[in-house]
């Protein structure tokens, strides 16, 4: 799909940050306001909730957009729903080509799980999600399904899912905008025992 008539001007961007490796960040996207997500490197998972800002309550929801889009992959075009059945955000450019829904963002617990219990306190997504939304209010009871941008999660035809080397580029982005006012967290994913980044975050 192509892109949804997007023009930013850097120079008239609110925020312009390099996230560092492994690293949580949060903010409000107002509404109307763009969010671009660039994947400097190549191959590096962005792990991704949002929130209505006004009313954390309501929250992203994998299962509304999949059926609203009949497609488990985020693209261009694809609004973003909330429990409510309400649009957060909608993704106006993507140069990456697909997005995942359904890998989950990577904690302690289930490092321990999939990789051995040597791995349980290696840094995780989860961990930096919670350390992001405790500056909101918020806690573990408000962690809800996340996005994973750049992030390859194959489907097989028997329905297995695999975790496998990334298909973004170096300079790779994603645009959203918000529909209403937002609550964005990203994780700057700091796994290292699948491909998800190259074993390299």
């Amino acid at each position: 799909m192509t892109a949804i008539d997007v023009q930013l001007d850097p120079k008239l961007a609110i925020y312009d940050q390099v996230l560092p490796a492994r690293k949580p960040w949060a903010k409000v996207i107002k509404k109307g306001q763009t969010l671009r997500i660039v994947d400097l490197g190549g191959n590096q998972a962005v792990d991704f909730l949002v929130y209505n800002a006004d009313d954390t309550s309501e929250r992203y929801s994998a299962p509304d957009t999949i059926r609203a889009q009949g497609n488990i992959f985020i693209t261009t075009g694809t609004k973003l729903y909330s429990n409510d059945g309400n649009v957060l955000m909608t993704v106006l450019n993507d140069t990456c080509g697909r997005h995942d829904t359904s890998g989950g963002a990577c904690s302690c617990e289930s490092n321990s799980v999939r990789f051995g219990l040597d791995k349980k306190w290696q840094h995780a997504c989860v961990e930096n999600f919670l350390y992001a939304l405790k500056d909101y209010g918020m806690g573990k009871r408000d962690m809800t399904s996340n996005i994973n941008f750049f992030m390859n999660v194959p489907v097989s035809e028997d329905g297995t899912l695999e975790i496998v080397d990334g298909i973004s580029d170096p300079g790779s982005i994603v645009d959203l905008r918000a529909e209403m006012n937002t609550l964005v967290v990203i994780s700057n994913c700091p796994q290292m025992n699948n491909p998800c980044n190259g074993y390299n975050p």
